[in-house]
């Protein structure tokens, strides 16, 4: 079953600790001193609240996409995993 995966690419590394702040967003940490916050079929309202988020940490925004991908895809798609 195709899920909405949602990636927010960020300049800089985030802790774990950060993980319960991004309301059940999933932080992985990539090369070059990025960091991917991802969610799976999350509403529009989380997404903006994510965005928020990013903006109050000071988190320069490298980019936002959105893709439909089965559940066993998603790994394939996180970067530096």
């Amino acid at each position: 079953m195709a899920q909405e995966l949602y990636l927010i690419r960020v300049k800089g590394h985030l802790g774990q600790q950060w993980n319960e702040w991004f309301d059940g967003f999933t932080i992985t940490n990539v090369e070059h001193g990025e960091a991917i916050i991802s969610g799976i079929n999350v509403d529009q309202s989380a997404l903006h609240s994510v965005l928020m988020k990013v903006r109050d940490l000071g988190l320069p925004l490298l980019g936002v996409s959105r893709t439909e991908e089965h559940e066993n895809e998603r790994q394939k798609s996180l970067p530096g995993d």
